[in-house]
This record gives structure tokens, sequence and C-alpha cells, in this order.
């Protein structure tokens, strides 16, 4: 009878290698999920340590493959970063300071990227040019970067220093070649980190160089029109801070003055609550002015005159800007229709436009005759008129539906004008036609619109007008009330009408 003798050591030996397999197949899984991890989002594993004092520890890190860096193959190099600024540090100058912050990683195809600017509206705002269309990505983010810092200004008791900031030349040769300006108060390397502090200047670019022949400028209000001198003015200056201005003159008196230059808001008055409220300056909008403007027959939008042929609407309701309209050229006056459901508005093109204010889209743009640039426009409470001034002095009386069908030529063009038509008026019933011209003293003109013809008595003979500033009419036609350059309001009974 033979014995069978079972080789229990064996069956543990194979069984222990299943075990050693399986372990080995776990750990080779495990690293390969690290290489995949550390290929996608770097050394998670194996941080990276600076300024380590035993030198025997790096070494053996080292020397088990515990990469100091990883390689970016995404790229179209395979050099690291750190391979790449440890090469540069080598070739610099002994005596190159090394305190600039280096960029961990550059992606190569950030400025193969062509953004349309002019596809999308609100995009179109960042176009430095007119036919402006595709810009890097780049050049994107800093226009972006710029448009923030204008719509979000700095303050100035938010800098670090008390010190003014100034342009010297010696601020210009210590910038870099690329010309960002660094903020105020950070020109210090150990103030980097606190960058962040305020938004103002970051990416604003020096401006280009001043032209000759031609310089840009507007008229502002008086600087001391709150506190007149009463005698001569000997002395005036600014103070470092640009916003503080002082008057000396022969009345023995130092005046103070705080100027800002701009006039970016607009003031509402509630006639019920007798209350006045300062509404400004508009979110997204650079205009230095507010004060031209034209509200809506049903009282619900205004239409402000803005830069650059836009026209800004804005809802009395709640005081905040809700749309803006474009023109090709630029925009000197604008008028609601009597339904309030159009709007028209003419400029430096010498066109009429008409919008749509319920989509806020223009539907037609006409030629206004023998108008190079035009400056007012005014329709007829009733009726289907509307009358366009130019710079030449003419105002053109259009039918509008015949305008809105093709038609070009005029209903009549009145010529006793011969500056700048400023403003224009019709009455309740659109039998008077009022247009003044405040470059002239007298121009002022009545035309009766179903003849087409001038009033022959009007300026009077025997009374001067002054220079003519605006007009009114009274709701029912019977007082007409004139206001010119002197500060004297004409008031006028007009016989034709019964009440006021």
């Amino acid at each position: 009878m033979e014995m069978i003798v079972l080789d229990g050591t064996r069956n543990q030996k194979r069984k222990r290698g299943g075990r050693d397999n399986d372990e080995l197949m776990k750990v080779e899984e495990e690293k390969e999920m690290t290489k995949l991890e550390n290929f996608l989002f770097g050394p998670l594993y194996t941080p990276v340590e600076f300024c380590k004092d035993d030198e025997d520890e790096a070494g053996e890190e080292l020397d088990n493959g515990r990469a100091l860096f990883f390689t970016d193959r995404t790229a179209n190099s395979v050099m690291s970063v750190y391979e790449e600024d440890m090469d540069s540090g080598d070739k610099g100058t002994e005596g190159q300071e090394s305190n600039q912050r280096k960029k961990l990683w550059v992606n190569d195809e950030e400025d193969k990227i062509r953004i349309n600017i002019a596809k999308v509206n609100r995009l179109r705002k960042l176009r430095k040019e007119e036919d402006e269309t595709f810009i890097s990505r780049s050049e994107y983010v800093a226009r972006l970067r710029a448009q923030h810092i204008k719509m979000n200004p700095g303050t100035d008791w938010a800098r670090l220093d008390d010190q003014p900031r100034n342009d010297s030349s010696e601020d210009e040769d210590s910038e870099k070649e690329s010309g960002v300006v660094v903020a105020g108060g950070y020109e210090d390397p150990k103030d980097a980190d606190n960058i962040l502090r305020i938004n103002e200047d970051l990416v604003v670019k020096r401006s280009m160089k001043l032209l000759p022949a031609f310089l840009e400028y507007s008229r502002l209000v008086d600087a001391n029109m709150k506190d007149p001198s009463s005698s001569t003015v000997n002395s005036v200056q600014f103070h470092n801070n640009g916003q503080l201005f002082l008057v000396g003159g022969k009345d023995k008196r130092l005046r103070f003055f705080h100027i800002d230059g701009r006039r970016k808001f607009f003031y509402t008055y509630d006639l019920v609550k007798d209350r006045v409220d300062k509404i400004g300056p508009l979110a997204g909008r650079e205009e230095k002015s507010l004060e031209s403007f034209e509200v809506s027959p049903d009282s619900k939008t205004i239409a402000f005159l803005g830069n650059e042929g836009y026209i800004l609407i804005v809802s009395t309701k709640t005081k905040e800007l809700i749309g803006t309209l474009k023109m090709n050229g630029t925009v000197r006056s604008v008028a609601y229709t009597n339904d309030g459901q159009q709007l028209l508005s003419s400029g430096g093109d010498g066109q009429v436009y008409y919008w749509d204010m319920r989509t806020r889209s223009c539907f037609h743009i006409g030629v206004d005759e023998g108008c190079l640039n035009g400056t007012a426009l005014c329709t007829s409470p009733v009726g289907n008129l509307f009358a366009a001034g130019s710079d030449s002095g003419i105002v053109n009386i259009y039918n509008r539906e015949e305008f809105l069908g093709g038609k070009r030529k005029p209903l009549k063009a009145i010529e006793n004008l011969t500056t700048k038509v400023d403003f224009m008026k019709f009455n309740h019933d659109a039998q008077i036609l009022a247009i003044i011209s405040r470059m002239k003293k007298n121009s002022m003109k009545l035309i009766h619109v179903p003849s087409l013809t001038v009033f022959t008595n009007w300026p009077p003979a025997n009374q001067t007008l002054h220079h003519p500033m605006c007009m009114d009419f009274s709701p029912r036609g019977g007082f007409m009330a004139l206001g010119d350059a002197g500060g004297r309001v004409s008031l006028y009974k007009l016989h034709h009408y019964h009440q006021a």
C-alpha cells in the first residue's frame, strides 16, 4: 500500500506567491495612478522643497527618482519651467537682480487665440479704432482690465504712501519696456505682495505723444463760480493733488476750491416730495457731461447725448442706464416722436436716424438735404412733421411718413438764419415752429407751419432779443417764454390762443 504524502509547504508557497502577485499588481496600479496624476496636475505627492541644509537628503531624493519639477508635455517644448529658469539664470550677468517674479507656466497657444470684439455689442467699447475687429487674447485681457479700472476708479485715501504721484523722467526710465505703470505706493519690490490692495493704474499704459497743430480741449464752468472774486485776480495755483485750487486777488481774500473737471451726473426733482436727488455717474460710461438730454412724452425714459455717437437711455423709475444706441457719427441732437415709440437723432454725419425704442434698433437712416452737420431736431406733437436744423442755419421741414418712404426732398427749407441752429420747438397744435441760433442777437424766427412762411413781425422791431438761448410755449399756446444770455426771461402773450 502506497502512502501519498501531501506537500503542504509547496501549497503554502503557491498561496503566498499569489498574494505577492496581487500586492505587486496593486502597487503597480498605484504607481500608474500616481504617474497619471503627476502628469495632469504636477507632483502632488512630492512637493518641491527649497533651501534644504542636508545635501545628502536632496541627493537621495534625486537618486530615488523624486523629481523636483514636472514637465509640461502639452507645450511645444519639453524643457521644464524650472529648467528654463535655471538656464536663464546661468546666462544672466553676475550683478543682475533676481527678485523679479517668474511665471510658473506659460501656454504658448494663448497667443494664437484671436477674439472678435466687433461682433458682440458689449465688447465694442474695447475697440481703439472704429474698424478694429480681432485682437489677441493677451491684448483682450489687458483691455478688459483697463476698462474695469475706468469703471471702478481708485481712491486717494487707499494709497500706502502720502507722496503725490508724478510722471517724471526718472519714473519713465525705471519702467519696463512694456510701459505698464505700477500703482502708487508699490514701487518698492517688498511691497509687490500688496499690489492688489488698490485697483488703480495697474494696467494703464502711457499715453501717446502730444501731436502738434491741433489741441483738443473743452470749456468747463468757471473754477470760482461758487464764489467769484469782486476784484482783479492776481494769483491762481493748483495743489499737487490736482483737485485743490487756490485763487487770490486784490480783494485781499484767499479762496480754496475743489476741482474735479467733470459733470458726470444729473439731478432729479420730485415735485410731490419736494426732494432733489443727484444721480450718476452712469455705470460703464465716461461722459464728462450729461447736460444735453430729451425726456420721452410718457416720461418713462431719458435720452442723454453721449460720446462717440452713443445715445444713453436711462429709466426715470430706477435712474439707471438701461440701454445705448450707437450712431456712425457724433450725436448732437435727439427728439422723441409724439407717441414715444420712436427716437430721431442727428449729428456729425449729416443723416437722420430713426430708432425703434421697443427693440432699441435703428430701422431707417436718411440724408438731411444739404446738411453736413446736424445740430437740432424736433417733432410735432400732432401730425407727422419733423424739423431738422444744421450748422449752416438752414432748417428743413419734412413729412415723417414721406421721409421714411425714401423721399429726401423736404416740404420747405427755411433759410432765415445765417448761423448754427441750436434750438427748435413746435407749439401744441403744430401751427407755429420757433427756431433759434445762439450765436447772434435777435436770431430767433417764428414759422407759420400751415403756409411754411416766416412771421414778418417777429422779432419785434422796437426790442432787442440779445442772444436767445431757449424758449417754450405754454400747454394751450397762450404764452411764449424766451430766455437769453443776459439772464432775462421775456414773456409774451399770443392772442390767437385764449388759454394758457
